[in-house]
């Protein structure tokens, strides 16, 4: 635990020197988004959804979805440079550190820098006054999981390539149509059956659905249980699968 943290020290040490670069679209991002589509799009979709205004409907979504998006910005060029550009992880092993301790402290991080970007995007939704439940600050541990559910297997996927230009093939086919197709801008019942079911496999779905219930307060049931199941079981296969990746390349 103390080489993890010592990892993560490394990474905050770095982030340091860097935060303003991010922090204006931190906050500047989820308010175009709110303005964007919870007023604009918001405006034509009388009677909301399900009884909800649009507006509060689609915040839990962007949310979990910001997050999603937050994990995968931190957990491709980053972790692709350490190891193509600038030996980062190479120099950790070498230190000694394990390959645990690399990938946790930087997954840690990562989950610092999900819950940093989610924390602005729910201050951002009081100021919008689409917060109607004591339970909406549990979307901050929502993000944290469907970050993490993200950026472990991103992590692998990323130590295992030696060019960038196949994150841009994730993006396109893995992180947009995830935005797309996941119940943030429209429920995934109005999605043909085979898209449907797509959904239910991809992690994002679940965690705006668990993010929708704490921010309306609505009690999530046994299917919560299923999608923080779900969630926990994208989150050990990145793991296991990052450890695997980052083996065969740092031990030699």
């Amino acid at each position: 635990m103390t080489a993890t943290l010592s990892v993560l020290e490394y990474h905050l040490v770095n982030y340091r020197r860097t935060w303003r670069s991010s922090a204006l679209s931190t906050l500047v991002m989820p308010l175009l988004t709110l303005l964007g589509f919870g007023v604009g799009v918001g405006a034509y979709v009388r009677g909301g959804i399900d009884g909800v205004p649009y507006i509060d409907w689609i915040v839990p979504g962007l949310i979990a979805s910001t997050a999603m998006q937050a994990a995968f910005g931190e957990a491709t060029w980053p972790v692709l440079s350490y190891f193509e550009w600038l030996k980062v992880y190479f120099a950790q092993a070498a230190a000694p550190l394990r390959v645990a301790d690399i990938i946790g402290g930087h997954l840690a991080f990562m989950l610092f820098r999900v819950l940093l970007t989610a924390a602005a995007f729910l201050a951002v939704a009081a100021a919008f006054g689409t917060l109607h439940s004591w339970w909406a600050p549990m979307t901050l541990l929502v993000s944290l999981l469907v970050g993490m559910a993200s950026a472990a297997p991103t992590m692998a996927y990323a130590a295992s390539i030696t060019s960038d230009s196949y994150l841009i093939i994730l993006m396109r086919f893995a992180v947009l149509p995830m935005s797309l197709f996941s119940g943030v801008f429209f429920p995934v019942e109005s999605l043909p059956v085979l898209l449907r079911w797509v959904a239910y496999v991809f992690p994002l779905w679940h965690g705006v659905e668990l993010s929708r219930d704490a921010m309306l307060g609505l009690a999530p049931g046994l299917i919560g249980l299923v999608h923080v199941a779900v969630l926990l079981a994208w989150c050990a296969a990145g793991w296991l699968l990052a450890n695997a990746r980052f083996r065969r390349r740092l031990v030699v």
